[in-house]
């Protein structure tokens, strides 16, 4: 067995130590993801979902691609686990996997949005307490 030193980097983990404590976060995964979507280059939007949104099953809903929708909203999953604050909007979004419309994804796309705004939050841990940044 062969020590490695310091983690650093696991699983799309960033991990970063200071004399306070532990921080983990996500900012190259966000940023990959902002880049395989095209969303680099957009406007940040400042709430993770739109205020008193309507999103539903409809009857006359234009579908959008579902294996597309089903993987964003898979990857947002995962970000989720240092990122609690988007997990109501990724929830949401998540139960619409069978049958995805276009307002549903532009409200995935709104979650990007917002995680252009901040792509290095993560979780701060101190002496085995866990605050979000």
């Amino acid at each position: 067995m062969k020590d490695l030193g310091q983690l650093k980097y696991f699983l799309g983990i960033e991990v970063a130590r200071s004399p306070r404590g532990i921080v983990l976060f996500q900012r190259k995964y966000v940023l990959d993801l902002l880049a395989e979507t095209g969303m680099l280059d957009c406007k940040p939007s400042i709430t993770p979902i739109e205020v008193n949104h309507k999103l539903g099953l409809y009857a006359n809903q234009v579908p959008a691609d579902r294996e597309r929708y089903q993987r964003l909203v898979g990857r947002l999953i995962y970000l989720s686990h240092t990122r609690p604050y988007i997990a109501y909007a990724v929830s949401v979004v998540s139960q619409f996997m069978q049958a995805p419309s276009r307002d549903h994804m532009d409200a995935v796309y709104h979650i990007l949005r917002y995680l252009k705004g901040s792509p290095g939050k993560g979780l701060f841990s101190r002496s085995g307490v866990i605050s979000m940044l």
